[in-house]
């Protein structure tokens, strides 16, 4: 009969991890930062290859640019809801945010750059009598 004797559990590893959400339009992106390599992952996939658009891709690395922190941070984010662009400014904002909380003397150049303000243009709702928000019936003489 062997005996085992009993190993300590390693000590958990503690990993700072900066958390933050950023709206836009109908979208909503959770963001969760960590230091890390520079990788950036939008719903389990590169943010290269979730949105299309090179202005998209812009849009999500200016907070890093700005800061001065591009390359720094590993960035998982969940996005739901509204289309590419809604989700990309969403993220912009997300990160921006977790940057603030990473370290708070970001916060004058994040909000000089216009990175910390939330975007609270919607859709304005179809009023009834119109044909949309504002488009009213077509004018006829006869």
């Amino acid at each position: 009969m062997t005996t085992e004797t009993p190993v300590a559990p390693a000590a958990p590893q503690t990993v700072t991890e900066y958390v933050a959400t950023g709206r836009r339009k109908t979208s909503v992106a959770r963001v969760r930062m960590r230091p890390g390599t520079g990788q950036i992952l939008v719903n389990g996939r590169p943010y290269q290859e979730y949105f299309p658009g090179l202005h998209h891709h812009k849009a999500i690395i200016t907070p890093f640019e700005v800061t001065g922190t591009l390359g720094q941070f590993d960035v998982r984010a969940r996005a739901t809801g509204g289309g590419m662009t809604g989700q990309a400014d969403a993220l912009m904002l997300g990160i921006a945010r977790a940057l603030r909380l990473y370290n708070p003397d970001f916060y004058p150049i994040l909000r000089q750059a216009g990175l910390m303000t939330r975007d609270a243009r919607k859709k304005e709702r179809k009023k009834y009598g119109l044909h949309a928000a504002r488009r009213g019936t077509q004018f006829s003489k006869r």
